[in-house]
């Protein structure tokens, strides 16, 4: 038995199935450097969740992640129960393997297997804060959830409705940049009713808007420059009422950290944001798609301790 207990959660399709054909090498080097551990393989979506959930009733200590955000989500939703606390004292450990993987550009946390497993061994952690969002899920059920990332909606959701139905072969730069572009020429502008704590409240027209723990999202859109992901606030992001050729034109700023450039884009800071529209406006929540507006965002600061640098 080794000294703290430790479950890997892997997910064999992430990475366009990269994952799973690398798992092997994978396990032998986290052996090699972490000792005896339990592995639990996921098959489809939900298992995550439901199998942290076991590996912590199990004893585990440390929960490591093999995969990219969505499946990243999915272990602190099994981490975290509903008041928003740790169910146990669990450190979370993430080998990067994913489309995206943003939160890990926030993080530092590294995409080279070797200094990620030195993070694990090293045990050093953080404090990260947490979103919590309540919204309709497919069937129009009230549901909630917690993120890591980003929470937007509007563009963001029917991108990564897209990117979901595509094999991801490309990569995550190209799979969402080019998601992003085929939805730019098919997305209508939407209508919201948007408020962000007590300052803000207003109907706006979006094209997107983005609540964000992180500053990455969509595979490496800069789309919170500034964020941090302990500091206990939202960096929320309205991109409104532009024409297309001026999307396209400043696209390239969702890449750079310029995006604030734009007159029409706007930062707000906050803690709680309500959205709600007359239309049907979808959801982006860590590069997953779990439902539609009506939704409130509420901030749970430092809800989780990762290891990282």
């Amino acid at each position: 038995m080794p000294l703290k207990q430790i479950t890997f959660i892997v997910n064999p399709n992430s990475a366009n199935g990269a994952t799973g054909r690398q798992w092997p090498t994978i396990g032998l080097r986290a052996k090699d450097r972490l000792g005896l551990f339990e592995t639990l393989v996921t098959i489809g979506p939900g298992d995550a969740t439901r199998l942290t959930q076991q590996a912590v009733l199990s004893g585990a200590e440390i929960v490591v992640c093999v995969g990219g955000d969505g499946t990243l989500n999915e272990v602190i939703n099994g981490l975290i129960n509903e008041k928003g606390s740790l169910e146990s004292n669990v450190l979370l450990g993430y080998i990067p393997r994913g489309t995206g993987c943003d939160l890990a550009k926030s993080l530092s946390v590294p995409l080279n297997l070797e200094r990620a497993l030195d993070n694990i061994v090293s045990r050093r952690n953080r404090k990260i804060d947490l979103g919590k969002l309540t919204y309709r899920d497919h069937r129009g059920r009230e549901s909630y959830r917690y993120f890591h990332n980003v929470l937007s909606f509007g563009l963001g959701g029917e991108v990564d409705a897209r990117v979901n139905r595509t094999s991801k072969i490309c990569g995550g730069f190209l799979s969402f940049i080019w998601a992003t572009l085929i939805s730019i020429l098919r997305f209508n502008k939407k209508q919201v009713q948007l408020r962000v704590d007590d300052f803000f409240d207003e109907e706006v027209t979006i094209w997107n808007v983005a609540v964000a723990n992180g500053q990455y999202h969509g595979g490496g859109m800069r789309v919170a420059p500034g964020a941090e992901i302990n500091d206990g606030l939202f960096q929320v992001t309205v991109i409104g009422d532009l024409s297309i050729p001026e999307v396209l034109w400043n696209l390239p700023r969702l890449y750079n950290g310029k995006i604030y450039k734009q007159k029409k884009i706007t930062k707000l800071i906050g803690r709680r944001v309500v959205a709600s529209s007359t239309q049907v406006v979808l959801l982006d929540m860590d590069g997953e798609q779990p439902g539609r507006l009506p939704v409130v965002i509420e901030m749970v600061p430092s809800a989780l301790s990762i290891i990282c640098d």
